[in-house]
């Protein structure tokens, strides 16, 4: 007999979608509401992408005082400047006269801002500085905009929506910034960036990049990239990837040896779906030169990222749930982050970070540094369209994830289980040996 939903279930979810919800099959991909249905994009918006902690930047793109950029998802803006004083601060993109947007372009520098509308001035501490013709009494520091809970890890820029946002990113910064702060993000540059629409669902879009199982189709990356990725014993290995493994073995155990030299760390750390605020952290070998993002695995760029004159560093990935991932190597750093525009349309935005001294032209070829990748995100956006299509069909029904997917079961678990807990909704027993 099918339990009934509890009465604490948020009552604005519907009965269908909350059991969608609370009878997610461990192991499975997603019912085709997930990807398809405006109701549960809405949630996302509401329930992960407001209450969760998302990657909006870098360092690097607000360089100087009054620089800012926006992060615009659903009906929600942000704009994420950096003050007079340096510091980094996040508002509501909404003016606190009558509600208009103030800025609306994605990104630029400002001595101050003020709404398009009636001239309301604001700092870019969000304080309100001039409000022409107002009633007597009129206090303007009670019209500062509405501000967003921000921090910066190493040169990453998060925000989170929430009144009360997870307070386990502590724990995370603590873990991850040994690992980053040899890379000295804070100090870098922004080479490029470049928006890439995909036609499809954002859990899709992370879906895809939480797996290799794929990458055959990535033949310009596997020319660096181990496909190897995501096996976790000599049993799992297919036959046709054994010549490869037996290289990434020789790869790493070199490449650990570098590591430890310099005293950096890199063991693979994996807390996915085991807290709120899941991550993901390692460093690992690259294939061939093992020194970049390049066709030949050699240096893009000749200024390094790190003080070390040491070339060969091979990697440094990290994803963190919601909409994160990135790749540092000694000469560059290359994030992404995805952010949803409708059900089936997501924004993936590519950073290409290097020193703050490197030339364009002179230390580093634009097309070179960036052709990899910007290959590899057309594939992907291919791939996730095409998954897109298939679930609108009658015909889809979710399949089972192998066991290089465990990736991208950790991701579904983890927003489950967030809607899940912030929507009051139990889950049904788990199969033995298996948890929901």
């Amino acid at each position: 007999m099918t339990p009934h939903l509890v009465s604490s279930a948020d009552s604005s979810v519907t009965p269908a979608t909350q059991r969608l919800i609370r009878d997610r099959v461990v192991g499975q991909s997603l019912p085709a509401p997930f990807y398809v249905d405006d109701e549960f994009f809405t949630l996302d918006l509401d329930e992960v992408f407001s209450k969760r902690w998302i990657f909006v930047a870098t360092e690097a793109e607000i360089r100087e005082p009054g620089d800012y950029v926006t992060i615009d998802f659903g009906t929600r803006s942000v704009i994420i400047a950096r003050d007079d004083d340096g510091r980094i601060k996040a508002h509501h993109n909404v003016c606190r006269h009558r509600g208009a947007r103030l800025l609306t372009e994605p990104s630029g520098s400002t001595g101050t801002i003020v709404c398009t509308y009636h001239s309301w001035t604001y700092g870019m501490d969000g304080r309100l500085m001039f409000a022409e013709a107002q009633a007597p009494g009129f206090q303007k520091s009670c019209y500062t905009l509405r501000s967003v809970h921000v921090r910066s890890i190493a040169g990453l820029i998060f925000i989170c929506l929430a009144a009360d946002p997870p307070t386990d990113i502590d724990d995370v910064a603590e873990i991850v910034e040994p690992y980053l702060a040899p890379h000295r993000l804070a100090e870098a540059k922004v080479a490029t960036q470049t928006d890439l629409v995909e036609d499809g669902n954002w859990k899709l879009t992370m879906e895809n990049n939480r797996e290799c199982y794929h990458c055959a189709g990535h033949p310009e990356l596997l020319n660096v990239f181990f496909p190897t990725w995501g096996y976790s014993t000599d049993d799992a290995i297919p036959a046709r990837l054994e010549p490869v493994f037996a290289r990434y073995r020789k790869a790493t155990a070199e490449a650990r040896e570098v590591w430890d030299s310099y005293g950096l760390p890199h063991p693979r750390i994996e807390q996915l779906d085991t807290r709120t605020t899941g991550f993901h952290i390692e460093r690992d070998a690259m294939d061939l030169a093992g020194e970049s993002f390049t066709l030949d695995g050699t240096a893009a760029c000749t200024r390094l990222l790190t003080d070390m004159e040491e070339k060969r560093l091979g990697r440094l990935s990290m994803h963190l749930q919601p909409n994160m991932w990135l790749h540092v190597t000694s000469d560059h750093a290359v994030l992404f982050s995805a952010i949803p525009l409708a059900a089936d349309k997501t924004v993936v935005r590519t950073t290409w970070l290097v020193h703050a001294d490197a030339v364009e032209g002179i230390d580093y070829d634009l097309d070179r540094l960036t052709s990899v990748w910007e290959i590899t995100n057309q594939q992907d956006a291919d791939l996730v369209a095409l998954a897109q299509q298939g679930i609108r069909s009658p015909a889809y029904e979710p399949g089972p994830y192998g066991p290089s997917e465990f990736q991208v079961e950790a991701f579904v678990n983890w927003y489950i289980t967030t809607l899940r807990t912030n929507l009051g909704i139990p889950s049904i027993a788990a199969p033995t040996g298996q948890t929901a």
